[in-house]
């Protein structure tokens, strides 16, 4: 019974994945006398939480009723009261936890004052799907770093574009679709120079009811784009709400460069080199400050191949298409130079859904030990 009534939490959360951020989706359900009497959900930032919804919504007294939330209630004051507060005032009394805020400054706090005050609580259900359900909350939480997501359309010998580049469409409508939801998700989206000016592409969520365009993100590591090109670009034009980020090697030539950029309304992100190319940890680490939980990869090869060298990529989302292109196209992760099996990159396989003809593989690279 408890799963059934956890579950329904669950889905009221989904409902508002990529509007909640930085904040984690959850969902609340109260239950009396085995009925579902109200329900709430966190929608956006700065709003009521999924509890305090709930308890407000109520029609009928909540004494000897039980709360299931997927997540901790807080017990601090943020930019909200604490909902343990409310759900103690109001008189509910069981609380079902799917899982303890990962936030280590307030992790099983909201527990035990429950706890204090004679209210019932049991942790643990439905677990597993909670923690998956809040994965980009629980690694920015812990980490002060956005979860990073690469989305790729792929032909079935691995390739994004022929040898001269030709892309539009590997993937069907189906597979664009979905690739535009999954922007809706997403705080950030990041390509590279190559990706700018051959595709020039929008980088918006063109998809009914979105909640809002992700904040755009080029990476030209010697600024080697004059301006006037930039500013020719839709990822330019059309990066009203934010301002267009470029990120690009953190040295004196760059430098002199940047003045004009950034009076152009371009912000500029400058790192420091590793090995052979920029240090993206370093970037993530600039990306978390500014409040980006979610960072979503859409090319090219090269933005892939060093974000998966640097062991940075947190899920893949390949949307295969039922087309050969050949050893002479562009392959979407690049070279490993990787000589022995034992050495391949190796993932943990989530889902995979057909969709039309294209089939959309998720899973979860296994991290290497450094």
């Amino acid at each position: 019974m408890h799963e059934k009534f956890m579950l329904h939490a669950l889905q009221l959360a989904a409902q508002y994945e990529g509007a909640t951020s930085p904040n984690p989706l959850v969902g609340a359900v109260i239950v009396k006398n085995g009925k579902v009497i109200v329900r709430g959900a966190h929608q956006k930032a700065g709003e009521p939480h999924a509890e305090i919804n709930a308890i407000t919504n109520a029609k009928e007294n909540l004494s000897n009723s039980t709360i299931y939330v997927n997540l901790e209630p807080c017990s601090h004051f943020g930019k909200t009261p604490p909902c343990v507060d409310a759900i103690i005032k109001s008189g509910i009394s069981q609380v079902v936890i799917a899982m303890q805020d990962p936030n280590p400054l307030v992790s099983g706090k909201g527990i035990q004052k429950l706890r204090k005050n004679n209210i019932d609580v049991i942790t643990g259900i439905c677990e597993k799907e909670a923690k998956q359900l809040n994965e980009v909350f629980i690694k920015y939480i812990t980490t002060q770093k956005p979860f990073v997501v690469l989305k790729s359309a792929i032909s079935l010998d691995g390739m994004i574009a022929t040898e001269t580049n030709d892309a539009k469409w590997i993937s069907n409508e189906f597979s664009r679709e979905k690739s535009h939801a999954l922007r809706n998700k997403c705080d950030a989206i990041i390509i590279g120079k190559n990706t700018l000016l051959l595709d020039n592409p929008s980088l918006d969520v063109r998809i009914p009811n979105k909640y809002s365009d992700p904040q755009k993100i080029v990476i030209i590591p010697k600024l080697d784009v004059s301006l006037k090109k930039i500013i020719e670009m839709k990822a330019y034009k059309l990066s009203t709400e934010k301002p267009l980020i470029i990120v690009c090697n953190n040295n004196s030539n760059n430098t002199l460069k940047a003045t004009k950029f950034i009076n152009s309304g371009i912000e500029i992100i400058m790192l420091n080199k590793k090995e052979n190319s920029l240090d993206l940890d370093e970037l993530l680490i600039k990306l978390g400050k500014k409040e980006i939980t979610s960072l979503l990869l859409e090319g090219g090869s090269g933005v892939y191949n060093s974000f998966l060298k640097q062991n940075l990529v947190d899920k893949l989302y390949l949307f295969l298409a039922l087309l050969v292109i050949g050893k002479n196209g562009i392959h979407w992760a690049g070279n490993f130079n990787i000589k022995k099996l034992s050495s391949a990159l190796r993932f943990e396989f989530d889902s995979v859904q057909q969709l039309d003809g294209n089939i959309q593989i998720v899973c979860y690279p296994i991290r290497k030990e450094n």
